[in-house]
């Protein structure tokens, strides 16, 4: 903020006012601390500044004991402040009588303010943003989630303000031959949300596997987030299924974020998964599975993480694919965080019975923009790859609808 400026400081509890960038020097310039408005005044004629920080408004007044002379100090200073267009940051304890601050002034004389909160809901604490009011200008109104890490200040918004990510007409392939037949023979959309939910042993992950191996085969950049498995963990277990994924990683192709979801918040796991999409700016990105996170949170907030998430891969044209875990039977269909309005496509695998042995299941419940296959087609695991078999007949699905 300052470039190549000057910063000046003063410590009411030293009398002092310095400038932090002459320290070395040993320049210090002495003022005494009488009131608020002199040693600021001086502070701002010292180094010409425009802008001032007050961190900590209580300091600057701790020996007023009169409440009524501290409030016209109080107006003074902002006023004073206005009169010389000086930008300035005030910050504030909060008051233990319900008011903003301690003194219950500030916030109406002040032209925006800003509320902070730290809270811990089952041992997961988050820090929270909301603009109380800001005059002459429009605003949010809603709480912001908010993270202070090694890149500074991060801000959440709660959703993209405005649906209007571009929608593209190219597609992606799904990595299996049978389910880009299902797809019209082409596939998803690139940018497009893919959710993948079944029962446990369904074959989630084998098929998001598949989908980051072609992405790479592709030559294009696949970022993989795993809450449940470590990477090497991954790789082994899809060599089974006759995927290589090392081949990848040491082509710097796929890259692994493997964290257990306990280990932050929603907030901390957005804006992680946020700041890596950007660096490394995949084309492919894999959650598996977004059901892990329900433990961090409850389905309200899974759901508004999520959707952040969605907007935020659509704006930067990813295609992404969810896995989802559902429970029991008869139940493939329901995802508990409520996500599936909010994806593109929606796959189904199921697992059923059929003359002794169980078998997996697989059909697309929708795909938008695209007419795709309805029909009940059997899901192949083996060493080989994962393929669709035939249909599953006894099913009354309409053969193609459109999405």
């Amino acid at each position: 903020m300052c470039g190549s400026g000057r910063i000046a400081a003063f410590d009411p509890a030293q009398d002092q006012l310095h400038d932090p960038l002459a320290a070395l020097k040993g320049r210090l310039i002495r003022v005494p601390a009488l009131g608020a408005r002199k040693p600021v005044a001086q502070a701002v004629k010292t180094i010409k500044a425009k802008r001032v920080v007050m961190d900590g408004i209580e300091t600057l007044f701790a020996g007023m004991s009169n409440e009524a002379l501290l409030r016209s100090e109080l107006r003074r200073l902002f006023r004073w402040l206005d009169d010389r267009n000086l930008t300035a940051i005030v910050t504030g304890e909060r008051g233990t009588n319900g008011t903003l601050t301690r003194h219950g002034l500030e916030e109406y004389i002040a032209d925006c303010v800003i509320l902070l909160d730290h809270r811990v809901n089952e041992q997961i604490s988050t820090r929270r943003l909301r603009i109380v009011k800001y005059r002459g200008t429009s605003h949010g109104t809603d709480e912001y989630p908010y993270l202070i890490d090694d890149d500074g200040v991060s801000v959440l918004p709660i959703t993209s303000l405005a649906l209007t990510h571009k929608a593209s007409a190219a597609r992606v392939s799904t990595g299996i031959s049978g389910l880009d037949e299902m797809l019209v023979r082409k596939g998803f959309f690139r940018g497009s949300s893919v959710l993948v939910s079944g029962t446990a042993g369904t074959g989630k992950s084998s098929i998001a596997a598949r989908f980051a191996n072609a992405a790479c085969a592709r030559g294009e950049d696949c970022l993989y987030f795993a809450f449940e498995e470590s990477p090497n963990q991954i790789t082994r277990n899809m060599r089974s299924v006759g995927i290589d994924l090392e081949q990848w990683i040491q082509k710097g192709l796929l890259h692994f974020h493997a964290v257990r979801p306990t280990s932050t918040g929603l907030e901390g796991h957005l804006a992680g998964m946020q700041k890596l999409v950007k660096r490394l700016r995949p084309s492919v990105v894999v959650v598996d599975p977004i059901t892990s996170i329900v433990s961090v949170s409850g389905i309200y907030g899974v759901k508004s993480m999520l959707t952040r998430l969605v907007d935020f891969l659509k704006v930067q044209q990813v295609t992404s694919m969810f896995t989802n875990l559902t429970f029991g039977r008869n139940r493939e269909e329901r995802t508990e965080e409520g996500i599936s309005s909010l994806m593109d496509t929606w796959i189904v695998l199921s697992d059923a019975e059929r003359n002794g042995p169980r078998i997996r299941g697989l059909y697309v419940v929708k795909s938008r923009g695209m007419a795709h296959s309805r029909e009940l087609y059997e899901l192949v695991v083996s060493d080989k790859g994962v393929e669709l078999g035939t249909v599953m007949t006894g099913i009354g699905l309409a053969a193609t609808v459109a999405g």
